[in-house]
């Protein structure tokens, strides 16, 4: 798995300062996506010793790490989530380009998901017509529920 940038951005998710790191190698190939460079496999390889430094340079200046991408590499954007989660106190999140989320996604490594295809005829996040969902994942005991936040966007 690889990743093209990163930037920290407070738009993505709702009240977190987040380091957004875009994944290349994208499967999903949305027509009008604004971020078609990802489809190609480029960039550098996001592993732990590439999230280690990023973090040394970013954790405390932010409060979320966000996966943007990597549907094509689920057990390898879990495992970089699990990470964060076992060496820093942030919140992580993953941005999906799938309507479903695979049956390898684990919720105990995630507090953000976000599902769906960008169709441009609906929009995206930010217009109460998109097809896509920003879920908040709540954890009871060993029970996740995944409440829908999209509407956070819609001020």
């Amino acid at each position: 798995m690889k990743f093209v940038n990163y930037d920290i951005v407070f738009q993505e998710i709702p009240d977190e300062t987040t380091l957004a790191i875009n994944i290349s190698n994208c499967p999903c190939a949305c027509k009008g996506c604004h971020s078609d460079y990802l489809q190609k496999d480029i960039g550098q390889v996001l592993d732990e010793p590439a999230l280690a430094c990023l973090l040394k340079k970013y954790a405390k200046n932010i409060t979320c790490v966000a996966f943007m991408g990597g549907d094509a590499n689920v057990n390898e954007v879990v495992a970089c989530a699990k990470w964060v989660k076992e060496h820093y106190q942030l919140k992580t999140a993953w941005y999906s380009g799938r309507t479903n989320m695979s049956d390898k996604f684990l919720p105990i490594y995630f507090d953000y998901l976000k599902l769906g295809p960008y169709k441009e005829q609906f929009g995206n996040l930010t217009k109460k017509t998109t097809n896509q969902r920003l879920f908040k994942i709540l954890r009871n005991n060993n029970q996740f529920h995944f409440s829908d936040i999209t509407a956070s966007f819609w001020k």
